[in-house]
Parts: structure tokens; sequence; C-alpha cells
């Protein structure tokens, strides 16, 4: 069971992946060994499944982030999850319900890339595209 010393440092974890078990002991009142337990525990459980690197993709030379909603055509859906690894442009893809089939958050360089990209997806169905603006929760 989770409990709201555990749900407390999984927000912890949240804000800083990286923090040692001192560090998040003395932001919710735990010693180290008991953080270090308590992480340990969850990540038996498979509670935490693993710890991500967040990027800035602009210091990285890609300038547009976008959102495409993707309408797979019929019979397409397993050809385009068997070529995913030929699109390194996109961080995430997702299925989803609702008249498109897919959601990506695609990185590219600028609108030419972006361009490019689409082009490629037309074989396998019709994209949607939406820039991102700002990100606004961070």
């Amino acid at each position: 069971m989770v409990d709201t010393l555990d749900l407390k440092i999984i927000k912890q974890l949240e804000i800083n992946s990286r923090a040692s078990y001192v560090e998040i002991g003395k932001q919710i009142g735990l010693s180290p060994s008991s953080v270090r337990e308590r992480i340990q525990k969850l990540e038996d459980a498979a509670i935490i499944q693993g710890y991500k690197l967040q990027l800035n993709n602009q210091k990285l030379g890609f300038g547009l982030e976008v959102f495409i909603l993707f309408k797979l055509f019929s019979g397409k859906l397993q050809l385009f999850c068997d070529q995913l690894k030929d699109f390194p442009e996109i961080n995430e893809v997702f299925r989803i319900t609702g008249p498109q089939n897919i959601i990506m958050n695609v990185v590219l360089v600028d609108q030419m890339h972006l361009q490019q990209f689409i082009d490629r997806l037309l074989v396998y169905g019709e994209p949607t595209t939406h820039l991102i603006l700002s990100d606004l929760k961070k």
C-alpha cells in the first residue's frame, strides 16, 4: 500500500529525481535510511518504473515542438508501429480514442524539418499538426 509519506516522496522525485535521500528526508521529515527503504519498495512494486531525463530541446537545436494528431489509414497501424524506430523526432506516441487514433509529441529543428516529417507520415495516414507555443506547467 502507498501511504501519504510515499506520495510525498514521489512528489519530491517528480520535482527532482536526482535529489539525495538526505534532501528528500529533510523535505518530508524522514531519515535518509527510511527514504531509501521506501523508494526501494516503490521500485520493487513497480510503482516507480524509472527515472526520466528531461532535455532542453531548444539548446539542442530543436526549435520546434508539436503535437500531431494522426488518423491512420485502415490496416496501417501495425506497419506504423513497426516503423516508429525510423522516426527519432518522436518523443512520445500514444494510441487514443476518437476521430484520430494516434497522438505524438515531436521535436523538430524548424518548419522545413516539420514539412519533411509530415511528408514521411503521409504514407500511413492523415496528420493534423498543433504547434506548441509554451509549456504552462513548467
